[in-house]
C-alpha cells in the first residue's frame, strides 16, 4: 500500500515552452503552498519552431500576469486571426479560411443550410458567416490601440518567436512567480519499489526529489517514456508527414504588411507554413519522406519563397506522428512533445500544452493518495482531446481533391479514423452541431468543423429534412448583420503592422 504524503514539491523536467508554461501556471495557482522547480539542461536545445497559438494563449498569458504589450515587444509577436488554406482542395487558385470568430449569430441559427441561397453563392462560407475573413484578406488588426490588453474586437491568438517566448517565460516565472530554476542535466532516474519515480540524479546538483514530476523533456520523453515505459502509439497510419524543413526569412522592407493569419499552402508531398512576425517570416515545409526526398523538399521550399529570397539556414526536424498511451502514470505526467506530436497543422501543439498545464494546476491532488484518481481523469480527458485533434486535422486532408500520391494516400479509407468517418456520414444530411461534440474537453467546436467543411466545398444535402429549415429570414438577417459589422470595422480597425508599431511605442490603454 502506497503511503500518502502531501504534495509540497513539483519538479518540471525541461525548459521549453511546455515546461515554463506548466511551471508558471502551477506556481501562480499554488503560490506559498507548493515549491515548483524547473530543471533546464544547458546541454539540450529546444526545437523552437512552434510559432502559432490559439486564442486560449491570451487567457494563459493573462493568468500568468504577463503584460500583453511586453509579450508582443519581447517576442516580436503578431496577431493571428485565422488559418488560411491555399490550394488544399485543388492545385491552383483555391483558398479557404478557418477564422477564430464564430459565425454570426451562431447561438441563434445555424447558417449552414441557408448561406448559399442567401448570398447566391457570391461568397464563401467564411465570408458570409464572419467579418474576420475580410480583416485577414485586407491586412487589418483584430483590435485598436484604445482596447485594453487581451481585449478583442475580433477573436485572436498570436504568432511568436519561440526562442524569445521561452526567454520571456523563464524571466517572468523565476522573477515574478518564484519558480526555482536549476540549470543542470539529468544523468539518470531512480525508481521506487512501487514503480514511482523516486528522484532525478543531476550532474551538478546531485539527487533531486519531489512528490510529482512533470515530464517536459521533448520527444525523448525521458520520464514517462524511458523511465516509466509508457508505450508510444504512432499515428503514422493516419498522418504521413514526418519531416519538416524550417527557415527564417527577413522582410525586404521594414514596412511590409504582416498577415494576421497562418498561411498554409499545399504542395505535392505536404504543405508549407508561412508565419509573419514583426521582424521576419517563419517558413517551413512539412512533408512525407515516403513521397519526397530532402532535396526535392528543399527545392519545393525554394520555389515557394522565390529566387529573391536568400535562405541562410534550414533546420530539419524529423518526427513520428503519435502520442503516449496515457499521459499520467504514477507520480509523473507528461506535457508537450513528451506526451506526443501529430504535425504543425492548426497549431494544436501549444493548445494541448495549455490544456494539460491548466488541468494539472487546477486539479492538483492534495496528496499522493489522491493522485491515481486525478491521473485517471486527466488521462480520460486528454485522450478525448487528442482524438478530437486527430479527427479535425485529418479532415483537412480527406476533403482534398489533389491527385499526387501523398494526397491520394491521405484519402484512403484505411487511413481515416472511424470516428471521423461516422461524422462525415452524418454530415452528408445535416451540418456539424454541438451535439456532435458533447464532451467539454473536445478540441474543436462545431463552428470550426463548419469552416473547414464548407470552406473546402463539402455539400450537405438538406433537402430530405427541408421542413426543419424554416429560419431563412433569421439566417439572412445574421448575414446582413455580419456585412454591417464588416462595414463598421473596415474603417475603424488599423492595419496590422500599424497597430503593432503603436503598441511598441505606447502600449495598450489602461483605462
Amino acid at each position: 500500500m502506497r503511503l500518502s504524503s502531501e504534495i509540497k514539491r513539483i519538479i518540471v523536467l525541461g525548459g521549453g515552452t511546455a515546461g515554463w508554461i506548466t511551471a508558471g501556471l502551477l506556481a501562480k495557482k499554488h503560490a506559498g503552498g507548493v515549491k515548483v522547480t524547473l530543471i533546464e539542461s544547458p546541454d539540450i536545445s529546444t526545437i523552437g519552431v512552434g510559432e502559432g497559438t490559439w486564442p486560449t494563449m491570451r487567457q494563459t498569458l493573462a493568468k500568468l500576469g504577463v503584460p500583453e504589450a511586453k509579450f508582443l515587444q519581447k517576442c516580436h509577436a503578431t496577431f493571428k486571426q485565422a488559418s488560411k488554406f491555399v490550394n488544399w482542395i485543388n492545385p491552383e487558385n483555391d483558398t479557404y479560411y478557418h477564422p477564430f470568430t464564430e459565425p454570426q449569430g451562431f447561438n441563434k441559427v445555424d447558417l449552414s443550410p441557408y448561406w448559399r441561397e442567401a448570398t447566391q453563392s457570391e461568397c464563401s462560407f467564411s465570408q458570409a458567416a464572419t467579418f474576420q475573413h475580410y480583416l485577414c484578406e485586407n491586412g487589418l488588426a483584430p483590435k485598436t490601440i484604445a482596447n485594453k490588453q487581451y481585449e478583442a474586437v475580433a477573436n485572436y491568438g498570436y504568432h511568436l518567436d519561440a526562442g524569445q517566448f521561452i526567454e520571456l517565460l523563464r524571466e517572468h516565472c523565476t522573477a515574478e512567480l518564484k519558480v526555482e530554476l536549476i540549470s543542470d542535466t539529468v544523468s539518470h532516474v531512480l525508481m521506487a519499489e512501487n514503480g514511482d519515480i523516486k528522484s532525478l540524479v543531476t550532474k551538478e546538483n546531485g539527487e533531486l526529489s519531489a512528490e510529482l514530476y512533470v515530464d517536459c523533456s521533448g520527444m525523448r520523453s525521458k520520464l514517462l517514456g524511458e523511465s516509466l515505459k509508457v508505450p508510444f502509439l504512432p499515428c503514422d497510419d493516419i498522418f504521413f508527414s514526418d519531416t519538416a524543413l524550417a527557415t527564417q526569412i527577413p522582410y525586404t522592407d521594414t514596412h511590409s504588411p504582416i498577415p494576421s493569419c497562418t498561411i498554409s499552402t499545399a504542395q505535392d508531398a505536404g504543405w508549407i507554413w508561412d508565419i509573419g512576425l514583426q521582424h521576419r517570416r517563419g517558413v517551413g515545409y512539412v512533408y512525407s519522406s515516403q513521397f519526397s526526398t530532402q532535396e526535392q523538399a528543399y527545392d519545393t521550399l525554394v520555389q515557394y519563397l522565390g529566387d529573391k529570397c536568400k535562405i541562410d539556414k534550414i533546420k530539419k526536424i524529423e518526427f513520428t506522428p503519435g502520442h503516449r498511451e496515457i499521459f499520467w502514470k504514477n507520480n509523473c505526467v507528461a506535457v508537450g512533445l513528451s506526451a506526443g506530436f501529430l504535425e504543425p497543422l492548426e497549431a494544436s501543439a501549444l493548445m494541448l500544452v495549455e490544456t494539460s498545464a491548466n488541468f494539472i494546476a487546477e486539479q492538483l491532488p492534495a496528496n499522493t493518495q489522491q493522485m491515481p484518481m486525478v491521473a485517471k481523469r486527466f488521462n480520460a480527458s486528454m485522450l478525448m482531446k487528442w482524438r478530437g485533434v486527430i479527427d479535425f486535422l485529418k479532415l483537412h486532408y480527406v476533403l482534398s481533391k489533389r491527385d499526387t500520391p501523398f494526397w491520394v494516400k491521405n484519402r484512403e479509407p484505411s487511413s481515416v479514423p472511424d470516428t471521423l468517418k461516422e461524422l462525415l456520414e452524418l454530415w452528408r444530411f445535416r451540418s456539424p452541431s454541438e451535439y456532435d461534440f458533447t464532451d467539454n474537453m473536445e478540441a474543436f467546436s462545431a463552428a470550426s468543423y463548419q469552416y473547414i467543411l464548407y470552406g473546402a466545398g463539402f455539400q450537405t444535402d438538406f433537402s430530405s429534412k427541408a421542413y426543419l429549415y424554416e429560419k431563412s429570414a433569421l439566417a439572412t438577417k445574421q448575414i446582413m448583420l455580419n456585412r454591417q459589422r464588416l462595414e463598421q470595422l473596415k474603417y475603424s480597425l488599423p492595419r496590422h503592422r500599424e497597430l503593432l508599431d503603436k503598441v511598441n511605442q505606447v502600449g495598450f490603454s489602461t483605462i
